[in-house]
């Protein structure tokens, strides 16, 4: 018994003593006011907002101000967690405060923004009561993710005009915060988003792992990953879990659906446009998803995590990996910086194939520290709060540890000369007169989701079979008839994509679950037979 009593008060001192004996920290001092941000952010932006914000907010008004960050993922898993807070919060509203009974029906229709003129009664007074309602998440801001996510938010009444607009009309021109810029919105016109930062997809390649496989000239097309000499040497995410790798697929694909309507117009000069574009829609949308077929064939893995594949591209595991600009940019400054000088990677992005979206904030319905929010929300669009963006750490009015390396949306800021040697990136202009992808929302953005889901299946459930019968392709030295076979897409042709996201949207989510593996069977079987024809095209030879 004295034995066991030792043994335990022996294991109790080892957790304890390190805590027993750190050095004491001075508490943190009360602040006068709180903003509680949900973001998924990472933690150099959330350090240099917190510095900045606070010292901003005090010249301005005398208070000390605290920011409690709530980080819980990426931007789907914030969307996900908003959506159930928000149904706890409007049922304990609409059975305490209200006195109403809760059902299905009423939970699937008061966010529900397109709601049929036939629907119940209770459906359509819950849908009121929830819009003229201040129910709480328990947060006041979202910042940052992609603007479909926002546009989502706003359309479920989830989030909420701020006065912005109205504060400061002179913030919101063409020439400061345009509205849309080469076919992406930058504000909502009803205040409810605005768009913070600019975002761009490229790809983040390492020199030495190029020079290793033969390739002598760096990618610069979206085209350019799908060189057999890069098999397995592609880092790539999920896109159904990467926000950021889908606007790159999806960029890809309106690049090729741009350019098969002008090879239309060029080939009948006198058609009319609009009786063409059907045609290049459906023709580029196949094409791009050739393309996603043979990056994926190329691809080492595919991740849940966008931050990965440029630690990995750095480390020399990737030749390549799809990035947001603001990954790769800073793993080539570090890796530069630890190198002492020598640029091994370097970030491109390719030519007309990528638009500079945003990264909107937003205020949530319900915000209980709403002043505070709304005047965090004037910092980050004011200019003190975009230099934190791409000014270098240091210097007057700039960041203090990190390097952000992102790309403010303000017009005005790239317009001020003097401020070049500042920039960590004085070379980039988003907005300058050259090459655009003129984003056409209407061609896909309808079926964003539903272009996810499809590569999922087609990349990501079927990876090895994929990897597999390209490399028979390449070995074979890529004969035709196998090539036909892999890219045969016509299950997930664009007049198909309706009713997979008919399927895809079924109150029964086993019909996705069904769905995912139909197709998930159909694509196992064609590169099982395009590796078969490759295996025979090389035994003939």
């Amino acid at each position: 018994m004295i034995k066991r009593v030792i043994i335990v008060a022996a294991l109790v001192a080892t957790v304890a003593l390190p805590f027993l004996l750190r050095p004491k920290r001075p508490g943190a001092a009360k602040a006068d006011v709180t903003v509680v941000i949900i973001t998924p952010h990472n933690e150099a932006i959330r350090s240099e907002f917190t510095r900045g914000f606070s010292a901003w907010y005090r010249e301005r008004t005398g208070k000390t101000v605290a920011v409690d960050w709530r980080v819980i993922g990426g931007t789907s898993d914030i969307a996900r967690f908003l959506e159930a807070e928000y149904v706890a919060a409007f049922r304990n509203h609409w059975t305490n405060r209200l006195g109403k009974p809760w059902s299905a029906a009423v939970q699937a229709g008061f966010s529900n923004p397109r709601l049929p003129a036939d629907a119940p009664p209770v459906v359509q007074e819950a849908r009121k009561a929830f819009l003229e309602s201040n129910v709480s998440c328990g947060m006041d801001l979202f910042f940052g993710g992609g603007s479909y996510d926002f546009i989502r938010q706003a359309e479920a009444g989830r989030i909420v005009s701020a006065p912005l607009l109205q504060a400061h009309p002179d913030w919101f021109r063409e020439d400061v915060i345009p509205q849309n810029f080469a076919g992406e919105a930058y504000w909502d016109p009803e205040g409810r988003w605005y768009g913070n930062v600019l975002s761009t997809y490229g790809v983040l390649y390492n020199r030495d792992s190029l020079a290793r496989l033969g390739i002598g000239r760096p990618p610069e097309h979206w085209d350019d990953l799908s060189d057999p000499r890069l098999y397995g040497e592609i880092g790539l995410a999920d896109p159904t879990k990467s926000s950021s790798m889908a606007k790159a697929f999806e960029n890809l694909i309106q690049q090729k659906i741009q350019r098969r309507l002008a090879q239309l117009r060029a080939a009948s000069p006198a058609a009319n446009a609009r009786d063409l574009e059907p045609r290049a829609v459906a023709d580029g949308w196949l094409a791009g998803l050739r393309l996603v077929q043979r990056i994926g064939a190329n691809g080492r893995y595919f991740t849940d995590s966008s931050q990965k594949s440029p630690i990995d591209v750095a480390q020399g595991d990737c030749a390549v990996g799809i990035a947001i600009d603001f990954y790769g940019r800073a793993q080539a400054e570090v890796t530069e910086a630890r190198g002492r000088g020598t640029a091994r990677l370097a970030f491109v992005t390719p030519r007309g194939g990528t638009v500079a979206s945003v990264d909107p904030i937003a205020l949530l319905r319900g915000a209980r520290n709403r002043e505070t929010a709304e005047a965090f929300m004037e910092y980050t669009l004011s200019m003190e709060g975009q230099k934190l963006w791409n000014f270098k750490p240091g210097t007057p009015g700039g960041p203090q540890r990190f390097a952000l390396r992102r790309l403010p949306v303000r017009k005005d800021f790239y317009a001020r000369g003097d401020w070049r040697n500042l920039r960590s990136d004085p070379d980039a202009s988003p907005f300058a007169d050259e090459e655009h992808l003129v984003y056409r929302p209407e061609w896909t953005g309808w079926l964003y989701r539903e272009l996810a889901f499809v590569i999922r299946v087609m990349c990501l459930d079927t990876h090895s079979e994929l990897k597999e019968a390209w490399h028979e392709i390449i070995q074979a030295g890529s004969p035709p008839e196998a090539l036909a076979v892999l890219g045969d897409l016509s299950e997930i042709s664009y007049d198909r994509m309706d009713g997979i996201r008919r399927r895809l949207n079924s109150k029964d989510k086993v019909d996705e679950v069904r769905l995912a593996n139909e197709l998930a069977q159909h694509f196992r079987r064609q590169y099982e037979r395009a590796a078969e024809i490759a295996r025979e095209v090389r035994k003939a030879k």
